[in-house]
């Protein structure tokens, strides 16, 4: 971690003074950077850390992760416009250069640094508290954001779980990078609402909020509304159930080959 801090307050600078803009390639550097330096020095290279696998493989993942992340989205958002007067109209088009800009970057940069090798080498040291701790950091740095809410935190926290739970699904980055990369796109681009307060220049559509902001997420955006914690909280409890599965038939498995 002091690694990747030291990495991206030089490059930050360093952006800054170039009048370079690309703050989360900047993040996103500095994370990979710091990842390798972490891995070669401390691990001599031997980490496996969930990205290096055969590309049919990670594509596979990553589909099943967009899959997942609009599924979720679009059951929070069909929950929006059923109980408040929010409403989606026609937008301006998609912020294509925020696609590569912003949104994309940021969803690989929050992956390596959450769901990383520092997460995962607490992880074998206690797993329930790694992912409580990776969590409640995660959610602790979008704290400041516009328009945060209590119910927005305690969302960007079942966020966080729901995140580093679907990278034990596979003990794989690409499930979770795939469902990061389809939440902020589909929830900000998309569907017109700001993203943990951010909002994009453009969205394909625009969504005009009315209504109480417990529902609606007011300024920080869809995952301030109680709607998003429901669905989070159905997707926890379905991947918790299918890692158990998984157990049980590893068990299953194991019982009959030891016969």
């Amino acid at each position: 971690m002091c690694v990747y801090l030291a990495i991206f307050l030089t490059l930050g600078y360093a952006a800054v003074a170039a009048g370079v803009p690309f703050h989360q390639w900047v993040a996103l550097i500095s994370v990979a950077v710091a990842t390798a330096v972490t891995i070669g020095t401390l691990e001599r290279g031997q980490w496996r850390l969930g990205l290096f696998v055969r590309p049919t493989l990670a594509a596979r993942e990553l589909l099943f992760g967009l899959a997942f992340a609009v599924i979720l989205i679009v059951a929070c958002d069909a929950l929006i416009l059923l109980s408040t007067g929010a409403r989606h109209r026609a937008g301006s088009g998609f912020p294509w250069m925020e696609l590569m800009t912003v949104f994309f970057p940021a969803a690989i940069h929050e992956e390596l640094l959450f769901r990383g090798y520092v997460f995962q080498k607490l992880r074998r040291w206690r797993r329930g508290a790694a992912i409580v701790l990776s969590a409640a950091i995660f959610a602790a740095l979008h704290g400041g954001n516009m328009g945060v809410s209590p119910i927005a935190l305690a969302n960007v926290f079942l966020a966080g779980v729901l995140l580093t739970l679907s990278y034990e699904r596979y003990a794989r980055l690409w499930f979770p990078i795939g469902i990061h990369l389809a939440w902020n796109i589909l929830s900000g681009p998309i569907l017109g609402y700001p993203v943990s307060g951010f909002v994009a220049a453009q969205s394909v559509l625009r969504t005009a909020l009315s209504g109480p902001l417990w529902l609606t997420g007011g300024n920080f955006g869809i995952e301030g509304s109680a709607w998003m914690g429901v669905a989070e909280v159905v997707g926890i409890v379905w991947l918790m159930n299918a890692e158990r599965r998984m157990q049980n038939e590893g068990v299953r498995k194991g019982g009959i080959s030891s016969f």
